[in-house]
């Protein structure tokens, strides 16, 4: 090349570069896109530079959009800036803003929607009626002025001399120039001259008139008529997805930009309206062009993986608990083995050294008798006062104190003194020792504690000590047989005997009469029930015996009591002596998903005073074991209905162990031998009579006894009908009293039951007296200088003496004196305020707070709430078989609703959720139903005893709590592997879980307060109003109650949860939906809250009407 040409070609170069450098002198210097001229627009060096600042005027709309609309959208757009942002933040493809720019020649900014255009653009979507998809008259398109831009898809300008304020949100602007067809990548609505850009995860492109349909494809407007020059434009509107379908990005696709629309490729899936291709998990089948990914796959193992493990948990579930009791027996056999091992030496031992004692004894008077009959022979009165002594010391051979008691516990015999409570029993023993033959007084060690080390100790030192105690028991008992009077005497006064408080009930004149009919129960009873003593309580069928035993216990509602009750001689409240009361009742209430040992243990727990090491309480309870006879059942389930457990006999017994593990001062019990055989009877009895030897209050209903069971009792009270007493005293001189009367026991009749025939009116009384069963209460009254109610006096009259004075005629039969029959009226009234009282009667008993006065300390609400725990923790693991079929079901439903339902778009997914909520409401709600109706008995009784009933209500709470964590989570594996919703699993997971909670709450209340039946039929009825409450609402009391209607709520959760994985092209579509059903994003948490207020709520009901409205 010449020089010449060289400097020519660097001239034109540095002109070139010249003229860049002006023009972007010249741009930087422009604020504005019409600053520029119209050959600049395809300048590939400025047009970028012309994108850049379009841009950033749509961008600066944000901001002033968000300050005028936001409130109103702010119940579907909690951040205003992130979800504008999300869907149009064009930023990473401009390339549709290039071709706009060129195609309107650098018109674009006249031509986009200013702040107040947008304004009244999503104005008109809480305006708008049915389906109405144009908008209300404006300043450029109404009645007096419609020109082409106001068609859908096509826009307008303003003059070229007239800039438009893009941020001024007040006015719109005049534009009605220069009509064209809307920009691609922009949508232009019918009814406004302006262009909106397309929000990302649509697709804009050109419409093409369909020329047989006449349609804008593939839009669905028409061409305006009578304008041939008209053709079709952009996309012409942005709405829900059911009015705007067409502008979504389809499903299978996705568009990276408003203009381009790309097919998912294989090993992808594209939801509706995505930007983007998703990933597919392995072993899912995600063919070309899929809408969602297909992991039912995953579903499907893991329904097989849970079936599998279930059905494992199934067949395999008694094993855990099997395995840990049978640990136990192996360390109880080899203690029971050690202590006998020890027993038998310690005998053979003591056998030796009696040997050697009297070997020594007999050498040494040997010895003495040589040496000094002597001496002896001077002084006869000294001997014969030596041979008294040497006879009062063979007479009293009372065995030392206990090697296990060390000499720093025994106190000095200074300070011994003799027991005030245990002179009444010596002094019986006195005045008739012939009654008491056969009668073993128990040591010390029967119920004191040795103290043991406070160190933990483990099963086996435990049962070693226990059975080690049991041993030396059973030979001192031994021992006992043989003391003569004097040697019991010293035995029963021991400072190391450590005797239960006495309790001694004495009534006066007792009566009870029912309010509800006016009807007397009882009727002047009057006599005594003295500790350690048996006392029995017979009768005919409706005398009034179980009455009687509730009203010693204070356990009597709907009645009027009156006559008095003493305490140890004192007006004290029986309530104040409950913790060391035992009440036996007639049903054998008894838990028959624990063991025998498991149902004792814990009553002993709880019960006993907290001062006694666990050593001491094991010794209680396999104390109550032996004399009980449950050695060999003591690890058998005590059985149910469904389930065979232990028999009748040994659960019976059981049933009696449950009060005795707590070591009582007073033992009522209501019918403790019915169903028994004359064998267990008198084992039973025997147990009892250990009781009372301990100073043990003991009153027993009996029905037709044997003669040697009868012959066990201490005391008899035979009642009469109509709650009166025949007889009230020793069972050893009821004979006497009854041959008194002239009624005489034939041969080979049992004494019981020819009382109770005569009671009953079966056989007719002896004799010559005259005497029929309905004057033997009179007769009683009459013997014992008792008070004679006015009715009964004229019996008393022929009945009594001829020394007795005469009763005046007036005040004969007062009885019948007033009697006037009432109304049906009166009749209904009197009943439904009988039930007032005895309601009231039940809430004034439980909420009683009487003072303690028994000074035992039993454990708190937390320590028995530990036990409870672990005992409802023992049942349900017992119960896992119930369990395992409840998550089966959960996850069949799971699978089902997740198959048959789909989680719709359009809804975000309504109807599904819709029945979750009523599948998991109603099977969570019929499995919590268990929880309490199952044990509405046990719970009566345990409260009854001075149990804690928050204790036992939380601890089935708490362990509840396991199945609210786990069923949510069992219930979305499925549902959400068959359905792939776009909430993540931890908000569905959360609302489910809130949910559960709060309808295991509404569970509880429906147990406790209804009976079973009817309990079930409550839980389904809220699952049937979830349907009526998902309906739209018209009135405002039905909104308001929707508002705390908890399956509204947790639907508005689920919906909220989805919705909110919404954005971009479904910006509309969210807001219409949240505002067509009032729904508010804001309020997931206020959802979440309101499900576990309702949750808290209805347990506090429950536990409310736990504790007051108790039946008896």
């Amino acid at each position: 090349m010449s020089l010449k040409n060289l400097k020519v070609c660097n001239l034109r170069t540095i002109l070139t570069s010249a003229a860049l450098v002006l023009s972007l002198v010249h741009l930087v210097q422009c604020q504005d896109v019409n600053d520029y001229n119209n050959n600049q627009f395809d300048n590939p060096a400025v047009l970028p530079l012309i994108k850049q600042v379009v841009y950033s005027q749509i961008s600066n709309l944000t901001a002033v959009i968000g300050q005028d609309i936001g409130k109103q959208f702010s119940f579907c757009i909690k951040d205003w800036n992130a979800d504008w942002d999300r869907a149009f933040n064009i930023s990473n493809n401009l390339d549709f803003l290039a071709s706009c720019i060129q195609k309107t020649n650098g018109d674009i900014t006249r031509r986009l929607c200013s702040a107040a255009e947008l304004k009244f653009y999503f104005n008109s979507f809480f305006e708008r009626s049915g389906s109405t998809n144009y908008l209300k008259p404006n300043k450029n398109c109404n009645l007096t002025s419609w020109v082409e831009g106001c068609e859908p898809g096509w826009a307008c300008s303003v003059g070229s001399n007239q800039k438009v304020n893009l941020n001024d949100s007040k006015v719109i602007p005049a534009r009605t120039l220069n009509c064209q067809a809307c920009c691609e990548g922009f949508f232009c609505p019918h009814g406004i001259t302006c262009i909106i850009p397309c929000p990302l995860g649509s697709y804009c492109p050109l419409a093409t008139l369909n020329k047989t349909t006449g349609v804008c494809e593939p839009y669905l407007y028409h061409l305006p008529p009578g304008n041939p020059n008209h053709t079709c434009g952009g996309a012409n509107i942005w709405a829900d997805v059911g009015s705007s379908s067409e502008l979504f990005c389809s499903a299978g696709s996705y568009c990276p930009s408003t203009t381009s629309r790309q097919t998912c490729t294989s090993g992808h899936y594209c939801r509706m309206g995505s930007t983007s291709e998703k990933s597919c998990f392995k072993l899912t089948s995600c063919n070309p062009n899929t809408a969602n990914q297909n992991i039912q796959a995953y579903g499907i193992l893991l329904l097989a993986a849970l079936s599998t493990l279930l059905l494992i948990l199934y067949n395999c579930s008694d094993q855990v608990l099997t395995a840990r009791e049978r640990r136990l027996a192996k360390s109880r056999e080899a203690a029971a083995r050690s202590a006998r091992e020890t027993s038998k030496a310690r005998q053979r031992w003591k056998s030796a050294k009696d040997a050697a004692k009297m070997h020594a004894r007999g050498l040494q008077a040997h010895l003495s008798h040589t040496f000094s009959l002597i001496k002896d022979a001077k002084d006869p009165e000294k001997l014969k006062i030596l041979d008294r002594v040497k006879s009062d010391i063979d007479d009293d051979p009372l065995p030392p104190p206990h090697p296990s008691m060390s000499a720093t516990h025994l106190p000095s015999r200074e300070n011994k003194k003799e027991p005030s409570e245990l002179m009444p029993i010596v002094h019986e023993i006195e005045d008739d020792p012939d009654n008491y033959k056969g009668i073993s007084i128990g040591t010390g060690d029967m119920s004191s504690h040795v103290n043991v080390s406070k160190g933990k100790q483990t099963p086996t030192q435990i049962f070693k000590y226990a059975y080690a105690q049991l041993e030396k028991e059973r030979a001192q008992q031994q021992d006992n047989e043989k003391l003569t009077f004097s040697g019991i005497v010293n035995l029963a006064t021991h400072p190391e005997t450590r005797k239960r408080p006495l309790i001694e009930i004495s009534f006066k004149d007792l009566t009870l009469t029912l309010k509800a009919k006016n009807k007397h129960l009882l009727r002047c009873v009057t006599g005594k029930i003295k500790p350690g003593r048996i006392t029995a309580v017979m009768g005919p069928s409706g005398a009034g015996k179980t009455t009687f035993l509730s009203a010693v216990a204070g356990k009597a509602m709907g009645c009027r009591m009156a006559g008095l009750i003493h305490i140890n001689g004192r007006n004290n409240s029986i309530h104040s002596y409950k913790k060391i009361i035992g009440f036996v009742p007639q049903d054998d209430i008894v838990h028959g998903n624990l063991t025998v040992e498991e149902n004792l243990w814990f009553s002993a727990k709880c019960r006993l005073p907290t001062y006694l090491s666990k050593p001491d309480k094991v010794l209680v309870v396999e104390r109550v074991i032996e004399f009980l006879g449950l050695q060999t059942v003591r690890a058998s389930l005590v059985g149910t209905v469904e389930k065979r457990g232990i028999s009748g006999g040994q659960r019976k017994r059981v049933n009696v162990g449950l009060e005795m593990v707590m070591e009582p001062s007073l033992l009522i019990l209501d019918e403790p031998t019915s169903g028994l055989d004359s064998a267990s009877s008198q084992q039973l009895l025997r147990a009892l009579r250990r009781e009372a030897l301990e100073g043990v209050n003991i009153c027993m209903v009996v029905h037709q006894p044997s003669y040697a069971l009868f012959k066990m009792f201490d005391d008899l009270i035979l009642m009469a009908k109509g709650g009166l007493t025949a007889y009230h005293g020793p069972v050893k001189k009821v004979e006497e009293y009854f041959a008194g009367l002239g009624i005489n026991i034939p041969e080979r009749v049992n004494p019981p039951d020819y009382f109770i025939d005569i009671l009953e009116g079966i056989v007719m009384p002896g004799g010559s007296s005259g005497v029929s069963h309905e004057d033997l209460p009179v007769c009683w009254m009459l013997h014992n200088g008792y008070s004679i109610p006015p009715d009964m006096k004229q019996k008393a009259a022929r009945l009594a003496r001829p020394s007795m004075d005469v009763i005046p005629a007036n005040e004969l039969n007062l009885a019948g004196a007033g009697m006037v029959e009432n109304s049906f009226a009166e009749e209904l009234w009197q009943g439904m305020k009988s039930n007032v009282e005895v309601q009231r009667d039940k809430i004034r008993l439980n909420f009683l707070k009487s003072k303690d006065l028994t000074r035992r300390r039993t454990p708190g609400v937390l320590q028995q709430y530990r036990y409870f725990l672990g005992r409802v923790g023992k049942q349900r693991l017992r119960e896992t078989r119930i369990l395992a079929m409840d998550y089966l079901i959960l996850l069949l439903a799971g699978a089902c609703l997740g198959s048959l339902v789909k989680v719709s778009d359009q809804t975000f997914g309504a109807a599904a959720y819709t029945y979750t909520i009523i599948a998991v409401s109603l099977l969570c709600k019929v499995a919590a139903l268990r929880t309490f109706s199952l044990d509405k008995l046990h719970y009566w009784r345990e409260s009854g005893s001075g149990m804690s009933s928050l204790a036992y209500f939380h601890s089935k709470d708490t362990v509840d709590h396991f199945n609210t964590i786990i069923k949510p989570a069992v219930y979305l594996s499925m549902f959400s592997f068959f359905t792939n919703p776009r909430s993540s699993f931890a908000d569905n997971y959360l609302v489910l879980f809130c949910l559960v909670y709060c309808v295991t709450g509404t569970a509880y209340a429906f147990a406790i307060i209804f009976e079973s039946g009817i309990a079930q039929l409550c839980s389904v009825l809220p699952v049937v109003l979830t349907l009526v409450g998902t309906q739209p609402k018209d009135g405002e009391f039905m909104k308001i109650l929707a508002k705390f209607w908890y399956p509204n709520r947790a639907l508005e959760a689920f919906i909220i949860a989805n919705a909110e994985r919404y954005n971009g092209v479904w910006l509309i579509t969210r807001c219409g939906f949240l505002l067509k059903n009032g729904y508010d994003l804001r309020d997931w948490n206020l959802c979440i809250f309101i499900l576990i207020l309702i949750g808290i709520i209805s347990r506090v009901i429950a536990f409310l009407s736990m504790v007051t409205f108790q039946r008896k």
